[in-house]
């Protein structure tokens, strides 16, 4: 068979010549337009729904909102199993699809289920889907550095600036912020000085929670002209936070007014 082959490529060199051109020819072109992705995605096909209830133990969280949600996805179309998992203050549902399972089509309907899930979920817990990319998807990682800012401007700038540039670059499925500390207002109750006014911690949180809001008034024609009345309480600083008036009552032929600032703000 052997001497054959060469014998028949000796007697016809022409056509030898021309079908290994034809077959570079074609080996090129198939090199420069099959897919290759560096890192192979092997994970399933599978859409995460998160779910998160501060201040809950695991078992609340299972009973409540692990559970249900689990039992109600478990007959979406193409499902082929559904995991999941409680922690403290916070659920994870696994939803593995059919590998012929069209991802969007999976996602959209999780969120059809999800839109259900409002009249069986606790008050106030909003169960939202996951990015739509696997586990295998994570191809960048960087740091955001600069002289003379503590790690709580860096995130800042990570959080409002340079996270919003990369979600707009195509392909970018989401950009998330590890590190750093996130800016916020602390206010710490003293429990002595909120029992001897009467005032619980309720009333505390309340009355942070109306003071940090702007609210819309109406529109007052005069002059030719209509001035819009806005009322402006967003905080911007920490002096805000020490201003706002927890309580004032009047006790003992006396008034009294309780602050923030008198509950020791930090």
């Amino acid at each position: 068979m052997i001497n054959w082959l060469i014998d028949f490529s000796v007697r016809n060199r022409f056509m030898i010549i021309l079908f290994y051109v034809a077959i570079a020819g074609w080996s090129y072109w198939a090199l420069l337009r099959t897919p290759i992705d560096a890192i192979p995605d092997l994970s399933e096909n599978q859409v995460i729904v998160f779910t998160d209830w501060p201040g809950r133990s695991p078992r609340e969280v299972e009973d409540q909102v692990t559970y249900p949600l689990t039992v109600n996805l478990q007959g979406l179309a193409g499902v082929r199993v559904v995991r999941s998992a409680s922690a403290f203050g916070f659920s994870m549902i696994n939803i593995i699809f059919e590998d012929d399972t069209d991802l969007y089509f999976a996602r959209t309907r999780v969120l059809e289920k999800l839109n259900l899930a409002a009249s069986y979920m606790p008050q106030g817990v909003v169960p939202t889907l996951g990015p739509d990319a696997t586990g295998v998807g994570q191809a960048y990682w960087y740091t955001v550095e600069g002289k003379g800012h503590d790690l709580g401007e860096l995130r800042s700038i990570q959080d409002w600036f340079v996270r919003y540039q990369l979600n707009s670059v195509p392909g970018v499925a989401e950009v998330a912020s590890v590190g750093g500390y996130v800016r916020q207002y602390q206010v710490d109750v003293d429990p002595d000085k909120l029992r001897a006014y009467g005032v619980n911690l309720a009333d505390v949180r309340m009355a942070v929670e109306k003071s940090n809001n702007n609210v819309g008034g109406k529109v007052i024609e005069g002059g030719g002209k209509e001035f819009v009345v806005r009322g402006l309480g967003l905080i911007q600083k920490i002096s805000d936070v020490e201003s706002i008036v927890i309580a004032g009552r009047a006790r003992n032929g006396s008034a009294w007014t309780l602050t923030s600032n008198e509950c020791s703000m930090r």
